[in-house]
């Protein structure tokens, strides 16, 4: 299937915005669940939003960016949401060797 630019970016656009709203709903699921399965977490999504911003010359903060994401305050997420990984899922980060 042939798209073109325009179509592609709405439904490329529409996708991330479901992932977020999706990681949103899910705060059970932590950071690091994340980056031991898949490689990746909300951090490294607002990482790109802002890497996205900066190549656009669009003015974002990183806690800016962090917010977009998370839907508040990064630090408030924290607080809400993040519980101390265990020994099993340090192992699992440190041993994929994941510079996060």
């Amino acid at each position: 299937m042939k798209l073109d630019d325009q179509t592609r970016t709405s439904l490329e656009a529409a996708v991330y915005r479901r992932l977020v709203e999706h990681l949103r709903a899910h705060t059970d699921v932590q950071n690091i669940d994340l980056m031991n399965l898949a490689g990746f977490c909300r951090n490294c999504l607002s990482n790109w939003m802002k890497e996205a911003a900066d190549a656009k010359g669009v003015p974002m903060s990183k806690d800016e960016s962090r917010e977009l994401v998370y839907g508040m305050p990064y630090e408030e997420w924290r607080t809400k949401y993040q519980r101390e990984a265990s020994p099993a899922q340090r192992a699992a980060f440190d041993s994929a060797g994941h510079k996060h």
